[in-house]
């Protein structure tokens, strides 16, 4: 039976813990280079997110994040049923730059202030208008809360989306802790938010892949 590798059980057990609070049924991807592991997992908001954590891990593999808690919480090593097949998104380049730093108790307001919205119009609704929740959550998330410009390009816009990864997965550490910068880093078509104790990344680009219809199955 193959061993899951993890020795940072504390800070693995902290992403699933969070993980699976925000979806229950998530797989959980673990990654593994010069005697770390990397877990990723997307969130439900379409965003990626990683924490490296000591051990020399399985190598890669894909298991549910529920079972991998369990095992974990047990004390067990053995690594769940491999699900390697529930894995269906690219990863971000491995090689990124940073842009800018933001404070982490700047990223924890903005979060607060969209979860506050959101909270008074599942209770109020706006006024005049019937506007289903799921509608305004969607455009919550899709806001861009924030736009930094490097010195040497062009403007990169983050999107609530992010904020609210790195905050609901408290990447951004205790609200009473010392205080904290994150970095906006940039890979490619992707924007990620590198925080304390993890990463969120999203594309910024969709790519589209064109099929000929004689090669298409239902062409």
């Amino acid at each position: 039976m193959s061993s899951h590798g993890l020795l940072g059980v504390p800070d693995a057990g902290a992403f699933l813990a969070r993980l699976t609070r925000l979806d229950p049924a998530a797989p959980v991807r673990l990654r593994s280079s010069g005697g770390r592991t990397a877990l990723w997992a997307r969130l439900p908001w379409e965003v990626l997110v990683t924490r490296e954590v000591a051990g020399p891990g399985p190598g890669d593999a894909t298991v549910s994040a529920a079972d991998l808690l369990a095992v974990l919480a047990a004390g067990g090593e053995s690594l769940p049923e491999r699900r390697d097949t529930q894995w269906r998104w690219p990863l971000p380049p491995a090689a990124s730059r940073a842009v800018e730093s933001i404070s982490a108790a700047e990223l924890t307001r903005l979060a607060a202030a969209a979860a506050g919205t959101l909270r008074e119009v599942a209770s109020g609704g706006f006024p005049g208008r019937a506007v289903g929740q799921r509608a305004v959550r969607d455009a919550l998330l899709d806001h861009v809360a924030l736009v930094v410009t490097p010195e040497d390009g062009a403007p990169v816009q983050i999107s609530q989306r992010l904020v609210q990864a790195v905050a609901r997965m408290g990447f951004l550490g205790p609200r009473n802790a010392d205080p904290a910068e994150v970095r906006v880093r940039v890979a490619g078509g992707w924007v990620g938010i590198s925080a304390p104790y993890g990463v969120a990344w999203r594309q910024s680009v969709h790519k589209l892949t064109v099929m000929p219809m004689v090669s298409h199955p239902k062409g």
